[in-house]
């Protein structure tokens, strides 16, 4: 059976005249080029230019600052349990700043004790050793003692980007001084993934408009040459100039690149050179908290199975994603660095999907915001290796790359 619904009768009603209303303006984005990406950039400098670093500041923080005569052991305690990798630390007989405490300074630790003392001697002076005695320990493997780098919190954002960029640190301790004492007082540490969330979320109209490809704007460092290629020595890292391991590379081998390299990250590939995983400096300290010294000696494989459940995962890109996708994302997630891997478009020119092309860090991508060179350090070291630890010596952050003590 068929019907039709009709609708009722109603009154007549006398209908208004019609009012012509204007078009709705159009949303479709702009035309995105080289210029305007140029644009975008100066415009971002602009603002960085104009906020000083406690603009940067979370509402809400805490800052955990270290006694340089706190023992290591304890130090490292402090560090886990508050969930950050770096703190300040304190010289309480002369009321000063004493540089800063990082991972990197327990990587340097491990690798002094393996190579001049026993596992038992390691755990039994790790227990009694102080913070005020790391510097001997960087003289001893002929690590450059690093400078005490420091800023006024009133300062722009733009010279702290550029202080931080052109010492290769990663972190940058804020100081300002007592106007009853004189004395210094540490304020807080800003950090170069602090600073590039801040311009994430201040400058979005900005951000959307820097579309180009993260490689072809120079973004990070990549393999050279590309994997694959014949005419390499048969000894030769296929994925030169980064670092990689394997999954049977033991764990001390990868803390000597940590140490020797100043990185904080090594990217685990398969005999095809897929990433499967990535352990980093965090990973390591782990294993000191326990005292599980003998555990350098573990491959990679064995180690993997001891991180910690928190891990957040490898976080990959391919090198024709955008930097506004980069920032996007470090507007949502903490992220340190990004595995560039081949994607697509490289497997359809013959590669394979997966396999590492490169390294993004977050110092490549703050130097490319502020657009200032880095200074070139005393001994040439390439770009993945020059990672520094805040307290400025070319040492590694989230990823570990950069957790600051002031944003536990």
């Amino acid at each position: 059976m068929n019907a039709t619904l009709s609708p009722a009768r109603s009154p007549q009603v006398r209908r208004k005249a019609s009012a012509r209303r204007p078009r709705a303006g159009s949303h479709l984005p702009p035309v995105q080029t080289q210029e305007t990406h140029d644009a975008a950039l100066a415009a971002i400098r602009a603002f960085l230019r104009g906020r000083t670093s406690y603009d940067a500041f979370p509402v809400s923080f805490r800052l955990i600052v270290l006694d340089s005569q706190l023992e290591v052991k304890k130090a490292l305690q402090c560090l886990l349990t508050n969930g950050v990798v770096s703190a300040p630390l304190w010289n309480s007989d002369k009321s000063q700043f004493a540089g800063m405490f990082t991972v990197s300074d327990i990587i340097h630790l491990i690798q002094y004790y393996y190579h001049t003392s026993s596992y038992d001697n390691a755990a039994a002076d790790v227990e009694t050793f102080r913070l005020e005695s790391l510097r001997d320990i960087e003289k001893s493997l002929g690590v450059a003692t690093p400078p005490l780098l420091r800023e006024h919190p009133c300062a722009s954002l733009y010279d702290a980007a550029k202080l931080l960029i052109q010492t290769h640190a990663r972190r940058l301790p804020l100081l300002d001084n007592d106007t009853e004492t004189g004395h210094e007082v540490i304020v807080s540490v800003l950090t170069q993934y602090r600073l590039l969330k801040f311009i994430s979320i201040n400058c979005p109209k900005e951000i959307q408009l820097l579309h180009l490809p993260l490689r072809k704007l120079g973004i990070g460092t990549y393999v050279s040459p590309p994997p694959g290629s014949t005419d390499e020595p048969a000894n030769h890292n296929p994925f030169h100039p980064i670092a990689t391991a394997s999954m049977t590379t033991t764990v001390f081998d990868v803390v000597h690149m940590f140490s020797e390299r100043g990185i904080s990250a090594v990217p685990i590939v398969d005999e095809d050179g897929v990433v499967v995983n990535l352990y980093e400096t965090v990973d390591v300290i782990t294993l000191v908290r326990l005292g599980a010294y003998q555990s350098l000696d573990l491959t990679i494989s064995e180690a993997l199975n001891q991180r910690s459940p928190d891990f957040p995962g490898v976080v990959v890109c391919t090198a024709g994603d955008s930097l506004a996708t980069l920032m996007q994302l470090i507007k949502k997630r903490r992220v340190h660095r990004l595995v560039v891997v081949e994607g697509d478009e490289e497997e359809r020119k013959g590669g394979k999907k997966g396999r590492l092309l490169g390294i993004i860090t977050l110092s490549d991508v703050l130097r490319y915001m502020i657009g200032v060179a880095a200074k070139k350090p005393a001994e040439p070291a390439e770009e993945q290796q020059q990672q520094p630890s805040a307290n400025g010596s070319t040492t590694s952050v989230p990823d570990l790359e950069s957790e600051p003590a002031a944003e536990a």
